[in-house]
């Protein structure tokens, strides 16, 4: 994204937001999927800063899932010339929408609702040296509602007024 155009940004990167008091903060945390396997730690949260709140968990994700996926090619993803998705070296984050989980305060363990191990292996990842753009999102957001039609969906934040992204 273009900074005159982002709206998505790193919590870390915005020194004057701060999590609500009646939320968790759950950087660090364990994020398992809804079979209570490890899928990875969260790392940051994503935060419009034009909604004011948090709208995607970055995730970094576990060596494991990584390794159950030697091929590194994602055959259902590609660009708008048509060739493969190949992750690169540093490839290991992805995002989460903040309403695709559940949060348990007790264990400090994130769980995903209805997501499963095999869906988040292989879900495209990037590199959080970088910010994504919303056709990552839209990748990301098909591979995890396949029925979902985010293709066609506006460029603007009512992307984001939808299920996946209510956090109460």
């Amino acid at each position: 994204m273009e900074n005159k155009d982002r709206n998505l940004y790193r919590l870390d990167e915005l020194t004057d937001y701060k999590i609500a008091s009646d939320y968790s903060d759950v950087r660090g945390w364990k994020i398992v999927d809804a079979d209570n396997r490890t899928i990875g730690t969260i790392d940051n949260l994503w935060v419009n800063k034009d909604m004011q709140r948090v709208v995607y968990l970055d995730v970094n994700v576990d060596k494991g899932l990584i390794e159950d996926n030697r091929h590194e090619v994602h055959d259902a993803i590609a660009n708008e010339n048509g060739r493969e998705f190949m992750y690169k070296d540093g490839d290991s984050h992805i995002i989460i929408p903040i309403g695709s989980v559940s949060i348990n305060k007790d264990t400090k363990i994130v769980q995903a609702n209805s997501i499963g191990y095999d869906t988040f292996r292989n879900t495209s990842r990037y590199s959080r040296n970088e910010n994504f753009d919303r056709n990552y999102e839209r990748r990301v957001m098909k591979s995890y509602y396949p029925d979902s039609n985010t293709a066609a969906e506006s460029e603007d934040n009512a992307f984001y007024n939808r299920r996946e992204f209510d956090n109460k």
